[in-house]
């Protein structure tokens, strides 16, 4: 539910959006596509957000990752950065912030 929210959010502001519904999923999705971001829900199925993360890293990719989870606590920032990602967002964000901190990575 939240990925439709979330795409409507960033169609809404002129985003192109592909979603995956799992980390396996994403993965391959990365082979086939030079995404400018990815945001990367930490709790997916298959393989969750942060392992999907070290995965893409470790086979080279360079553009931003941002996790989106449910856990604002410094101890899960820290994970998320030590996993790979470049920045965090703490769910529920409204769609205005959504697309505010998307800007704000991909402008930097």
């Amino acid at each position: 539910d939240n990925q439709e929210i979330f795409r409507f959010f960033l169609e809404s502001a002129g985003a192109k959006v592909t979603l995956a519904g799992t980390g396996l999923e994403a993965l391959e999705k990365t082979k086939k596509n030079n995404f400018d971001l990815i945001l990367m829900d930490i709790q997916i199925p298959e393989l969750d957000g942060k392992e999907t993360t070290k995965l893409l890293r470790k086979r080279g990719w360079k553009k931003p990752i941002v996790a989106l989870t449910a856990h604002g606590l410094i101890e899960e920032r820290n994970s998320v950065i030590a996993a790979g990602c470049d920045g965090q967002i703490t769910k529920p964000v409204t769609g205005d912030q959504l697309v505010h901190h998307v800007l704000n990575v991909l402008n930097t």
